[in-house]
């Protein structure tokens, strides 16, 4: 059972934000996980991941969208999560941070409540730098959630090291990408990614933006 609404927002800034306290807390249920998208967004990132064969979130952070497609993506698909944990300033807001414990418990607790509501998928973790992952990933991805990073540099670097294993009809979804475009938000790197990446004369051939939701960009390979 979680901690009255009332109870948490009582709590002082300091304890909020203690890496510590709030793994304690998210890992035995009292408090949910951070929320890092949107309602919009994550009817998205399950719409683009339904029945789907391979979906890999790049930065996982307490869990909270990976605990929704844990919850709610069904037998058949594998979810891979990505995360070093930690503290990681480009990644994170200043003092922010996730532990690895507490996180797998978040996701595995949803993955039971899937499980006992008709299914659940099978949730791989990679507890490792994405840059260090990637030289050796070889399975076809089939959504590829880009999360993790949020420099320009780490953003760009995660683009570079998995979007050749996304598959012909998958998807690349780059969040926090939208930052200064009307109706959307997010940050500095991930929207000079998208920007460099996917607009102007100098577009990457063979991919194309497709959807805009929030603070969230997909693109898709373009038919050949």
């Amino acid at each position: 059972m979680q901690l009255p609404t009332v109870l948490r927002r009582a709590t002082p800034t300091r304890l909020k934000h203690d890496v510590r306290l709030r793994a304690a807390f998210v890992g035995r249920g009292l408090i949910p996980p951070r929320s890092m998208h949107s309602e919009e967004e994550a009817a998205l990132l399950l719409r683009r991941s339904a029945g789907k064969a391979v979906v890999v979130e790049l930065g996982v952070y307490e869990g909270g969208s990976a605990a929704l497609l844990a919850e709610r993506l069904r037998s058949g698909t594998a979810l891979h999560l990505v995360d070093p944990f930690g503290a990681h300033d480009t990644a994170l807001p200043p003092g922010w941070g996730a532990l690895e414990d507490a996180t797998k418990k978040v996701v595995a607790r949803a993955a039971r409540t899937g499980a006992a509501d008709g299914g659940a998928p099978a949730v791989h973790w990679h507890v490792a730098l994405s840059q260090d992952l990637a030289p050796r990933w070889t399975t076809p991805i089939d959504v590829l959630f880009i999360d993790g990073d949020h420099s320009e540099e780490g953003c760009r670097r995660d683009w570079d090291g998995f979007h050749e294993h996304v598959a012909a009809d998958g998807v690349v979804l780059f969040h926090d990408s939208r930052l200064g475009v009307p109706g959307g938000r997010g940050l500095p790197g991930p929207t000079a990614v998208v920007q460099r990446l996917f607009h102007g004369a100098d577009a990457v051939a063979g991919w194309e933006v497709v959807e805009e939701v929030d603070r969230t960009t997909v693109v898709a390979r373009t038919a050949s």
